[in-house]
C-alpha cells in the first residue's frame, strides 16, 4: 500500500515523495484508486483558498481563477496538458498514427487551447458560484477530491493502452471494474454527507461525470485504439468541471 500512496501523490501532485520500491499491475491498480487520497492536500488548498478571497472581499470570479490556477500549479499543470493534448489528437487526423504523433509533441494547438480555456473557465465559475458560504467551500474541495475517481475509470480493465509504451500502458487495465464503480459510489456517499443542494443534484452530478469519463474512454478506444496517459489527465479535468458546473 506504502508504495502505491508514493506512486499517487507523485504522479498526481507536485508534492515531492521518495519513488516506490517496486511497480507492478497491484501497485499501479491501487495507486489509481488513491489519487482521490493523494488530492486531499489539493482540495484542502482550494477549500482554503475560496474561504480567504471572501473573507478579504476578493471578486468570486477572482477566487474562481486563483483556485485553478492553485490547482494547476499543484499539479505541475500536467492534466491541463493532457487535456491539451487529447483535443489535438482527436481533431488532428483520422489516422491513428497520425494523431498519437500529435498527443506526443507537446504543443498545444488550436483545438487544445480552446479546450483548456473552455474547461477552466467552467471551472472558475462553478469555484467562483461555491465561493459564497463556507459549506460551498467545503464542497468545492471535496469535488477536487471526486474528479480524481476518473483514473481508476481510465485504467478500468476493459480499456486497452493505446500505445505499449509511456504513463497508459502502465496502468492500463491495473484497476478492476467492480473497485471503479465503488470509488464513485462513495464519492457519491460523500457528497451526500457535505452537500446541501439536494439529494437528486448531489447524485446526478457524479453520474454526470462518470458520463464525460466514459464518453470520452469511448471515443479515444475507437480512435485513438485506447488510453493513454494524456487521456486521464484529460478526464481529470473534465470531471471537476461537470461536478462544478452540477453543483454550483
Amino acid at each position: 500500500m506504502r508504495d502505491s500512496l508514493l506512486l499517487a501523490v507523485g504522479t498526481f501532485t507536485v508534492l515531492r515523495v521518495p519513488p516506490p520500491a517496486r511497480i507492478d499491475s497491484a501497485v499501479t491498480g491501487r495507486a489509481m484508486l488513491l489519487a482521490p487520497l493523494a488530492a486531499l492536500p489539493l482540495g484542502a488548498a482550494v477549500t482554503g483558498m475560496l474561504l480567504a478571497g471572501a473573507a478579504v472581499g476578493l471578486p468570486p470570479l477572482a477566487v474562481g481563477v486563483l483556485a485553478v490556477l492553485m490547482l494547476a500549479l499543484g499539479t505541475r499543470a500536467l492534466h491541463w496538458d493532457g487535456l491539451s493534448d487529447v483535443a489535438d489528437g482527436l481533431t488532428a487526423s483520422y489516422d491513428r498514427e497520425r494523431s498519437l504523433a500529435v498527443m506526443r509533441t507537446g504543443t498545444s494547438g488550436p483545438a487544445g487551447t480552446l479546450a483548456v480555456v473552455l474547461v477552466a473557465g467552467l471551472q472558475a465559475v462553478g469555484f467562483a458560484g461555491l465561493s459564497g458560504s463556507t459549506p460551498g467551500c467545503l464542497l468545492a474541495g471535496v469535488l477536487v477530491l471526486v474528479s480524481r475517481c476518473a483514473p481508476a475509470t481510465c485504467c478500468a480493465r476493459p480499456v486497452p493502452a493505446a500505445r505499449p509504451e509511456g504513463l497508459g500502458a502502465t496502468v492500463a487495465g491495473s484497476v478492476p471494474v467492480v473497485a471503479s464503480v465503488l470509488s464513485w459510489l462513495v464519492a457519491a456517499v460523500l457528497l451526500l454527507l457535505v452537500g446541501d443542494q439536494g439529494p437528486v443534484r448531489l447524485l446526478v452530478a457524479p453520474l454526470a461525470a462518470v458520463t464525460v469519463v466514459l464518453v470520452v474512454l469511448r471515443r479515444c478506444t475507437t480512435r485513438l485504439g485506447g488510453m493513454t496517459g494524456d487521456v486521464v489527465g484529460a478526464c481529470v479535468e473534465l470531471s471537476l468541471a461537470v461536478l462544478l458546473v452540477a453543483l454550483a
